[in-house]
């Protein structure tokens, strides 16, 4: 691994913006795997089961009673005149969805009035919402109760904590899908229920909601802000477990693992490291690790330790480093490719990195002759791998993946780091210590680098060799089914042979690679409607393997594991 261009992580959420924008933003996790459940693909693909419809339709009907209830109850407990009257537009526009509900389903000759049992999933989150919005919240009291203004006004603000979220995940699923309704050519069977939720309207009531959640948790001490935050964490978890509740007698593309049979199918999930598991690339780990622990120029080392230049002159030297392969590695780009945009060829591909690759060497040559890292202290370089900050949702995808037994996954991390003992420090620090790593290694003299990196994976052909090493040496009586997520050009080969390419992170470099050489990056979810599209009518297309040049896309580890492991 060579220096990279610098890269930012992702600021923290301001400051400024609206606790009901806060907690959506906390919880997309939840937002993914709501989306990402089979009764919502099969939905957004438009071959969801009529009768499955129809008994989410009429679940939801008992659903939306509930909720009209509960903005009848926050109404009166809001102590504000804009409040009272914004509760009750936003409960006529409930009454109106009823509505529209009723309409959907008589089309079909059926009767929503008629008695309909109510499912567990759906009394669950109907219990919770009524309890919440009658006070019934621990420390609040209830609301024939309370004294003041101002704790009828809490209890308003929890309703709309525990109402909001829906409505904000209703309003994105509406968005979603709306894109579905131009490619299905024969016309979407749900087009009423997408047109409903991608409107106008309802997008301005999902506003709505949130603006009115603002406004009535301003004066809301800590405490109490908290308990919003747990009621609106408990609504995401009930909406998907409402989701899950759907019976659903037919096959689907989600999860991946669903199906899965360890005795005929192997899986394999392969992820690079760098930037894709973690925040920071791990050579400005190192990097910090030299120049801190680096004597200073006026202090006198030891006959008895290795010798280090220092640490004035290893800022320096790093800066020059990385100033230098941040240049060459930009011209090395442009060098590689075609002057035109070219139909996919993976050889043609391969023929190209091989130059990227021999820059590659050249750059870790550049780092070892420097001696740049040279004296670092073993202990030093653990403690700072398991302080080292991974990708939210990163490691609870990978602890879920190792501990469901049933699945029997093998898991590999292919790194260009130049220390595989970082990585394993990182993942041990977060009990992975079953992760198979293939990186460079440092040599160390007793616990002390030497400053030379015994190299194994320094660029994308050192990566698809040892994919396909990891491969030929698997277990041969069972069929395979791969994985891999990465997020830069040297993962390229890897995410190319896998029979599903995952590109997490927003790399440039990548798309513009890529791109030019033909191969097509496409959005996860849309991926997997289409996919589900083809998978119920039976067509081999449907088969992961062979992408023919295809990629996915995602923008967070909670959609990785909301595609391959589910909820």
């Amino acid at each position: 691994m060579a220096l990279p261009p610098p890269k930012l992580a992702i600021s923290a959420v301001d400051n400024e913006v609206g606790l009901a924008r806060r907690l959506w933003i906390k919880f997309r996790r939840e937002s993914s795997l709501a989306m990402y459940t089979p009764f919502v693909v099969c939905l957004a693909a438009g071959n969801l089961k009529v009768e499955t419809f129809r008994h989410y339709i009429a679940q939801d009907f008992h659903f939306l009673k509930a909720f009209a209830q509960a903005y009848e109850l926050a109404e009166e407990c809001a102590d504000d005149d804009d409040a009272k009257p914004a509760i009750s537009d936003l409960r006529n526009a409930v009454l109106e969805e009823l509505k529209m509900h009723d309409s959907v389903v008589q089309e079909w000759g059926e009767d929503l009035a008629k008695e309909v049992s109510v499912n567990t999933a759906t009394r669950k989150y109907t219990d919770f919402l009524l309890a919440t919005a009658s006070g019934k919240v621990e420390g609040v009291k209830a609301p024939g109760k309370l004294a003041t203004p101002f704790e009828r006004t809490k209890v308003a603000a929890y309703t709309l904590g525990a109402m909001t979220p829906c409505m904000r995940l209703y309003a994105f699923l509406g968005k979603e899908f709306q894109a579905f309704l131009d490619s299905n050519k024969d016309g979407h069977p749900f087009r009423k229920w997408i047109d409903n939720y991608s409107s106008e309207a309802f997008q301005a009531s999902a506003v709505q909601n949130e603006e009115l959640l603002d406004k009535l948790s301003v004066s809301l001490t800590g405490e109490e802000l908290d308990i919003i935050e747990k009621l609106y964490h408990q609504a995401m978890k009930l909406e998907i477990e409402f989701f899950l509740a759907q019976p659903l007698n037919q096959p689907t593309v989600v999860p991946l693992t669903k199906e899965h049979n360890p005795e005929e199918e192997q899986l394999i999930i392969f992820s690079d490291f760098d930037l894709t598991c973690t925040v920071v690339d791990s050579s400005a780990i190192l990097a910090e690790i030299a120049i801190v622990t680096a004597p200073k120029s006026d202090q006198n080392q030891p006959e008895t330790q290795i010798a280090r230049m220092s640490s004035a002159d290893l800022r320096n030297t790093w800066g020059v480093l990385s100033r230098q392969f941040t240049e060459e590695y930009e011209q090395c780009i442009e060098s590689i490719l075609p002057g035109e945009k070219v139909k996919f060829n993976y050889e043609q591909l391969h023929n190209a990195l091989e130059q990227l690759s021999d820059f590659e060497k050249r750059a870790n040559d550049r780092v070892i002759e420097s001696e740049v890292l040279k004296g670092l202290n073993l202990e030093d370089i653990k403690k700072a791998g398991e302080r080292l900050q991974l990708q939210e949702g990163c490691t609870g995808f990978f602890q879920n993946v190792i501990k469901n037994e049933k699945l029997n996954a093998n898991v590999h991390v292919l790194s260009y780091c130049w220390c595989g003992d970082l990585i394993r420090a990182a993942f041990s620090s977060g009990g992975l210590s079953e992760l198979n790593v293939h990186a460079n290694e440092f040599t160390f003299e007793g616990s002390i680098s030497t400053g030379e990196i015994v190299k194994k994976v320094e660029s994308p052909i050192d990566k698809i060799q040892a994919f396909k090493n990891i491969l030929s040496n698997s277990s041969t009586d069972r069929n395979k089914l791969t994985v891999y997520i990465g997020d830069s050009v040297g993962d390229l080969l890897c995410l190319l042979e896998a029979d599903i390419g995952i590109v997490i992170g927003s790399s440039s470099s990548l798309r513009r690679v890529g791109t030019q050489f033909g191969v097509s990056f496409v959005p996860l979810f849309p991926g997997l409607v289409k996919k589900q599209k083809e998978f119920v009518k039976g067509s081999s297309s449907s088969n992961w393997k062979g992408s023919n040049g295809i990629l996915y896309t995602a923008s967070s580890w909670a959609e990785i594991h909301a595609f391959i492991l589910g909820c």
